[in-house]
Parts: C-alpha cells; sequence; structure tokens
C-alpha cells in the first residue's frame, strides 16, 4: 500500500494542523483545502481512498463537521467525508464515528446546524451511508430514526424532502429490525403530511409507504385519515402519490388482510380522479390486487370461477370489474359502508362528492350482494339524494340505478314502498325512478299494477303542490314508460291520474308541458294515434276518480285544478262524459258551497264555453244539458250577495253565458226558454262593478232584445231601457258602444209592435237622453248612438225632429244633428 503510505505522508502536516488546538480559522480553511486537494482532486483508486479515509481522515473530518465554528469549515468536511464514502469500499466502518457526529449536528438540544445548506448535505451523507451500508446501519438504528424525527419537522422544505428520502432508505435497508423503531417516524410524518409545498406532501407519502411497509403495519390505523384527506388534494401528483402507496400495500403489506376494508375504499376513490393517468393508475392497481387475491384463493373461489355466469341486464357502457375484486369488495363491504354513509351525509360538499362516487363503485363491485345492506343504502340515499349539491344527487342516482340493476324488486320495491307509506319525500321518488330506470323490463312487469296503484294514491300523487316533488313524480312515471314501453297499458289510467296530477301544479307552466310530452309518449308506446285516445279510454273514471270527493269539495281541493285539466286537455273527449261532468259542476256551483271554490269552477266552465265546439259540445249533445246549465246552474250564482268573491263569482256566470250566447250553443228556442229566468239578473249585472259584468249583461241584453223581441210585453221594456240607458254614462268605451247597441235592438221591438203608441212618452224620453249622448267626446260613441237614434226615428220621427232642433245650438257640432235629421228627411221622401 505504497500509494496509501504516500497519500498519508501528504496530509500528515495538513491533519497536524487542523487537530492543532491553536489552529485559526484560516489554518483549518488551508488544511482542508490541503486534504481536497489530495483525496478528493487526485484519480485515486478505492482500496487507497478506503486507506487513508478509514485511518486517517474520518475522525478528523467529523469532529470537525460536529463542533467546527467556522461554516465553510464545515462545508469542505462534509465534501470530503461524501467523497470518502463514495469511492471507499468499506464505509460501513465509517458508522461508528459519523452517525454520533450527524445526530450530535442534527439532533437538539445537543446542536442544531444554523445553515440550511449544510442540514441538507448532512442528510444527504446520512442517505449515502444508508444505501451504501445496507443493513450494517442495524447497530444505530436508533441514531438515525432520532435524526429523522427532528429533521422531518425542519423549516427547510429540501430537508424535509431529503428526510423523507432517508427514512426510505433506513426502511429498505433494516427491514428486519426497522420494525421495531417504525412507529417514532408516523407522528413527524404526519405533521409534515400537509406541507405547503406539494413536493414535500409527494415526499412525505412515499415515505409514509415504506415505513409502514417495512415496518409495523399497526400504524396503518394512524395515517389512513391523513392519506384519505390527500385524496382532496389539488395537486395530481399527491393524488397519484397516495394511489400507489394504497395499491403498493394492498399488494405487499404483511397484514394486508387485516386491512382490506380500511384500504380499499382509499384505492377506489381513485377511480373518479379527474386526471386520466389517476385514474388509469388505480385500476392497473386493483386489477393486480384482485388477480393476486384470486390466486390466494384459488380454493374458496373454485366453484365460481368455473360456473360463474355474467350477469343477463348489466350497465351500459361499463366494465365489469374481475372475480377477485367483486369479492374483495363483497366480503368487506359491511365494514366499509357504515362510514361511507356517515361521509355522504357530511358538511364537507368534497367529502360528500367523494363518498358518492365510492358508493357507486362500491355497489357496481358488490352486485347482488347489495341485498343484505338494502336498509341502510336506502336510508342514505334518501337524505342524500336532498343534497344541495347537484353531482352528490347524480352518484347517488347513478348508485340507485345499480340497485334495480342487481337487487330482485321483491324486495328493492317493498322496502322502497314502505317508505311512501310514511310522508313520501322527493327524495324517495327519485331513488324509486333510478331503481326503474336500472331494471330489466321482464323483472319490474310483475310489478307494475303494484308500483302503478302506489303512485296513483292521494297521498303520494297528491301529497304536495311543491314543483320539485312534482318534477320527481312525473320523472317516475317518465322512466316506468320509458323501460317497460307497451306493458305500461296495464297501469295506463293508474299513469293517467299521475300526469294529470302533475299538469294540475298550479304556477308551473313547464312542468305542465313536460307533462303533455310524457301523455304523449304514453299513448305512442300504446301505438295509439294521438293521447286523446287515452282520454277516450279513460274519460269516465278519470271524472269518478276526481269527483269521489266532490260534494265537499274546497277552494284548496287539487280535484279543481285536476277537473280543469282533465277539462281542459281532454278537448273534445269531455263532450262524452257530460253526464258524469255536469253532474260535478251542479252539485259544487250550488249557492251555499264555498265561494272562492265556485269562482275557480266557473273559470274552467268559461275557458271551455269559449270554445264550446272543440270542448263540451263535440258531439252536439250539449244543448241537452243547456237546462240543468241556466236553471241550475248559472241562475243561482247570478242572485245578488255581498262581497268581492261573491261579484267576482257572478261576472264568470255573465260570462259563461255570454259564451254560450256567441258561440251559438244557445239556440233561439233555448233563449226563448230561459229570458224570463235570466233577464231580472241580467239587469242587474249591468249596473255591477265589474267592466266585464257591465258589457256582459248589455250584450246579453242586446241578444235577447234581438231574438225574443216580440215576446217582450210593455212592462219589461218599460224596465228595460233606462237600464240600458245608464250605460250610456259608463267609464268604460266599451260598455257604453254595447248599450248603443242593445237600445238600437230595443227599438226594433217596438216598431214592429202594437206598442207604439202606448209607449210613447217612453220614446221621447230616449229621445231627448240619446240626443244628450249624441254629443259625446268620442266619436265612436257618438256615431253608435246616431245610429240608434237612426233606427228609432222610424217610431216618430216628427216629434225626433222637434227634439232635435231644440238641442241642435247647444252640441259641440251640430254634424251628427244635421246627419240624423236628413236621415230622418230621406225617410220621408217617397221611393220612386
Amino acid at each position: 500500500m505504497a500509494a496509501a503510505a504516500e497519500v498519508a505522508q501528504a496530509l500528515s502536516r495538513a491533519l497536524s494542523s487542523l487537530q492543532g488546538p491553536d489552529c485559526g480559522r484560516a489554518a483549518r480553511l488551508r488544511a482542508l483545502e490541503t486534504i481536497r486537494a489530495e483525496v478528493q482532486e487526485r484519480p485515486l483508486p478505492a482500496a487507497v481512498v478506503q486507506e487513508v479515509f478509514g485511518s486517517q481522515l474520518v475522525r478528523p473530518l467529523a469532529r470537525c463537521l460536529a463542533g467546527d465554528a467556522a461554516e465553510r469549515c464545515r462545508e469542505l468536511a462534509l465534501q470530503l467525508l461524501r467523497h470518502g464514502l463514495s469511492h471507499g469500499d468499506r464505509p460501513e466502518e465509517a458508522l461508528p464515528v459519523l452517525l454520533p457526529a450527524l445526530a450530535q449536528r442534527l439532533c437538539p438540544p445537543q446542536g442544531f446546524e444554523p445553515c440550511e445548506e449544510l442540514r441538507l448535505g448532512l442528510l444527504q451523507l446520512l442517505g449515502l451511508l444508508l444505501q451504501r451500508c445496507g443493513a450494517a446501519v442495524a447497530p444505530y438504528l436508533s441514531d438515525v430514526v432520532r435524526i429523522l424525527q427532528a429533521t422531518l419537522l425542519d423549516h427547510y422544505a429540501e430537508v424535509r424532502r431529503e428526510s423523507c428520502r432517508c427514512a426510505v432508505a433506513c426502511a429498505q435497508a433494516v427491514p428486519e429490525h426497522f420494525h421495531m423503531q417504525s412507529e417514532s417516524l408516523i407522528n413527524p410524518l404526519m405533521q409534515t403530511i400537509s406541507h405547503q409545498h406539494y413536493r414535500v406532501r409527494v415526499d412525505v407519502i412515499q415515505a409514509t409507504g415504506a415505513v409502514i411497509q417495512f415496518g409495523n403495519g399497526k400504524s396503518v390505523d394512524d395515517v389512513l385519515s391523513h392519506l384519505a384527506q390527500r385524496l382532496f388534494d389539488e395537486i395530481p401528483k399527491v393524488r397519484q402519490a397516495v394511489t400507489t402507496v394504497i395499491g403498493e400495500w394492498l399488494l405487499h403489506l404483511r397484514d394486508r388482510y387485516s386491512y382490506f376494508h380500511k384500504l380499499i375504499p382509499l384505492l377506489l376513490g381513485s377511480f373518479t380522479d379527474e386526471i386520466p393517468e389517476n385514474m388509469t393508475l388505480a385500476w392497473t392497481y386493483w386489477e393486480k390486487i384482485g388477480l393476486q387475491w384470486e390466486k390466494e384463493n384459488e380454493e374458496d373461489l373454485k366453484d365460481k370461477m368455473d360456473f360463474s355466469v355474467s350477469p343477463s341486464h348489466y350497465p351500459k357502457g361499463v366494465t365489469r370489474p374481475g372475480l377477485g375484486c367483486r369479492e374483495l369488495v363483497s366480503r368487506n363491504l359491511s365494514k366499509i359502508l357504515p362510514g361511507l354513509c356517515h361521509d355522504i351525509t357530511d358538511w364537507v360538499e368534497n367529502t360528500r362528492i367523494k363518498a358518492s362516487q365510492l358508493l357507486y363503485t362500491l355497489l357496481l363491485h358488490a352486485e347482488d350482494h347489495i341485498t343484505q345492506h338494502m336498509d341502510l343504502l336506502l336510508r342514505t340515499l334518501y337524505q342524500a339524494c336532498l343534497d344541495e349539491e347537484s353531482e352528490v344527487v347524480r352518484n347517488c342516482v347513478k348508485a340507485a340505478e345499480l340497485i334495480g340493476t342487481f337487487v330482485n324488486p321483491k324486495v328493492s320495491l317493498k322496502l322502497i314502498t314502505s317508505a311512501f307509506e310514511k310522508t313520501p319525500k322527493p327524495s324517495c321518488i327519485m331513488v324509486l325512478t333510478a331503481v326503474i330506470r336500472g331494471s330489466p323490463k321482464e323483472i319490474l312487469q310483475p310489478h307494475l299494477t303494484d308500483l302503478g296503484n302506489m303512485l296513483s294514491q292521494a297521498g303520494v300523487c297528491q301529497r304536495s303542490e311543491e314543483v320539485f316533488y312534482m318534477e320527481q313524480l312525473l320523472y317516475c312515471v317518465e322512466a316506468l314508460i320509458e323501460v317497460c314501453q307497451e306493458d305500461c297499458k296495464e297501469i295506463c289510467l293508474q299513469l293517467m291520474k299521475v300526469l294529470v296530477t302533475v299538469m294540475a301544479t298550479p304556477d308551473s307552466q313547464h312542468l305542465k308541458e313536460k307533462a303533455e310530452e310524457t301523455v304523449c309518449s304514453l299513448a305512442e308506446v300504446q301505438q295509439l294515434d294521438s293521447f286523446l285516445c287515452l282520454y277516450k279510454q279513460h274519460i269516465s273514471q278519470l271524472l269518478e276518480w276526481v269527483s269521489v270527493s266532490h260534494d265537499s269539495w274546497t277552494c284548496y281541493s287539487p280535484e279543481i285544478l285536476q277537473l280543469d285539466v282533465i277539462g281542459n286537455h281532454s278537448g273534445p273527449v269531455i263532450g262524452e262524459a257530460l253526464d258524469d261532468f255536469i253532474l260535478i259542476l251542479k252539485t259544487c256551483l250550488q249557492p251555499n258551497k264555498d265561494p272562492q271554490m265556485r269562482l275557480k269552477l266557473f273559470t274552467v266552465l268559461s275557458q271551455l264555453l269559449q270554445k264550446a265546439n272543440e270542448t263540451v259540445n263535440s258531439q252536439g249533445l250539449f244543448p241537452s244539458y243547456l237546462e240543468i246549465v241556466i236553471k241550475d246552474i248559472l241562475a243561482p250564482n247570478l242572485q245578488w250577495h255581498a262581497g268581492r268573491t261573491a261579484a267576482a263569482i257572478r261576472t264568470t256566470a255573465v260570462s259563461c253565458l255570454w259564451a254560450l250566447i256567441h258561440c251559438e250553443t244557445l239556440s233561439p228556442e233555448e233563449t226563448l226558454k230561459v229570458k224570463d229566468v235570466l233577464m231580472p239578473q241580467i239587469i242587474a249585472a249591468m249596473d255591477e262593478d265589474s267592466k266585464i259584468s257591465r258589457l256582459m249583461g248589455c250584450c246579453i241584453v242586446g241578444v235577447f232584445l234581438k231574438v225574443c223581441g216580440r215576446q217582450f210585453d210593455e212592462d219589461q221594456l218599460t224596465k228595460i231601457y233606462p237600464e240600458v240607458l245608464k250605460r250610456l254614462d259608463d267609464a268604460s268605451r266599451d260598455v257604453r258602444l254595447a248599450a248603443a247597441r242593445t237600445l238600437t235592438n230595443w227599438f226594433n221591438c217596438v216598431k214592429d209592435s202594437d206598442m207604439k203608441s202606448v209607449m210613447k212618452s217612453n220614446i221621447e224620453i230616449l229621445y231627448q237622453e240619446l240626443l244628450i249622448h249624441l254629443d259625446d267626446q268620442d266619436q265612436d260613441t257618438q256615431n253608435a248612438v246616431l245610429d240608434a237614434l237612426k233606427e228609432g226615428s222610424i217610431l216618430y220621427p216628427e216629434l225626433l225632429v222637434r227634439e232635435i232642433e231644440v238641442v241642435i245650438h247647444k252640441h259641440r257640432t251640430p254634424v251628427c244633428c244635421n246627419q240624423l235629421l236628413h236621415h230622418i228627411q230621406s225617410s220621408k221622401e217617397p221611393v220612386l
């Protein structure tokens, strides 16, 4: 070893200076520079480096590293030590000297290296020792762990990262001994796992994986919650690190069978990671884990592996997990599910979203093993489907569809329908809808009748007028139609009841339009020409259903709105069921019934009468019910009663009567029959506060005079004209015009009768009043009055001329008077 002796000789002076008690900083630096020049900058064989390093340099350099006050000296000593360990062939010989020195420099309270870069270098030196010395580190394991406990909490992020790498190297170097000390590192690792630098978090997670895998497996319980929290980390690499660690544990952890139920949810949680690479990584690990478990439990799974049959009905576009994966989830589901269901209702939004995603993945694996957990699942889904976060709801609905796919409807529907016996919530209907969508048609068919009966119960479909609730009810019907298609024929009536109820939801036009589309879909799956065919099939049953309690209806009864829907939406079909329809109206529109309720029903009737030939009179049968409608329904409600509601009822009743007349449903013969009954109420209507009542009253009186003119006696005509004349002073222009036209018809009644001479004084008064209104500010009113006077001038033209001469100079303009005089003069001239 001549070369080693030569180097040692060259270093002797420098070492003497370095170890001298009175050696100053500059001398120490020169000595270290000399050593570096001889050892580090010259190409020496490994044996020479080892000889010089071990016999001459380790101890003085370690003392310098541990206690030199000069930062530059410590830095040079560190460089030389790293060079010696890297190039020597027996680095383990330095352990007794270096590890205590590192502990002294890195572990308080003995001392603490103030320079961040040197602390990092010291840890890199430790890492080099662990890497090169391997199992030889075992006697010094406590020192290494003590160093790492301190440096894992260092303020410098790079020191923490290097500490994590050292922890991994230590675990791999002495796995037989590491388990005795590994628990000491868990607490500092968990304090660092949420560090602000994502690279530190990644290294901590990787270190945790190694520490537990090569150490004490019991520490899994201490770190699980922290790892689970990192699955919500915004940095994809952090989530990827968690997935890798969990996957490795599930494959290689000695006690993994004891922790399957705790680790599986964390790995499956990565299936829905937003980064495709992380999802793929999780699936890759999971497939390996399933295959490994299959091999390890081949005897238990032999029958399933040989005779297992794929389900005939499976979610579209979804790959079925392997047998080992499915069995792992099924056997651990009872331990996983309670905690997961708790997390789905957690107050933290992200936790709820992640838990709902995981629920779907678990149920996809569990398949028919879901059955034994139905009670807990349904309770959770009912609550989660009301979540304010739409993604939670969407995931839970997907999970509920899997219940329909894998669980026998005898079980699932029985449990779900039992929830409807209490107060049904929108979420109950959402879950039922999802189960229906997930169920195969042939499996669901035997349960259709029960489903239809339940949905059409008043306690379900009429429980609430809340739009969200009714919307879910509509989606449920849509799901039944979509899944069962033509089989829905057997529950068509029940579905029509539900759809009518949905369409009757107040203040929701969009919901009504959706329901109308669903009615069309129901007709389409039964291959009917249009939705009207559905009403033809069930109109009588629907009216019977809606009128079960009609004798006790109030303004709040939902049946009123349902009757409105049936009447208007069925179009011409309602004209085929007038017996039932008119009976309902007759019973409910008696004066002793709730006024608000009568007002609503009159509105319904008015809407139908405005298009009578397309609705109630579509079959031409309505005239045979006119006597009931007028005498038993309209006439009693035209009687005057105090109050705004009563006035509104009279207005709608007058509108109904006008609709009958205007659409010519009330023939001249029928008009003759009812004029005496209705005339007093119609005349009274002309004095109502409601403009519509006054207008309709004038119009109806005008029609009565036109149709039944010769049937009126002197007394009746005398009573009519003063009331009509009052309307010429009405604030409404439309009412004034209608009154003028009515007086035209009144003159026609008189001129062809024998009462002309008897009523001369009345006619004179009428002339006088009309001449006043001939000067109305409104041009249209002037013209209407002029037409009336022209018609009346035939009776007593000379009298009218005299009256005109009296007032013509009082008018703002004589134009209308002159036109009237000209008309009278023209009428007197003989026709050539």
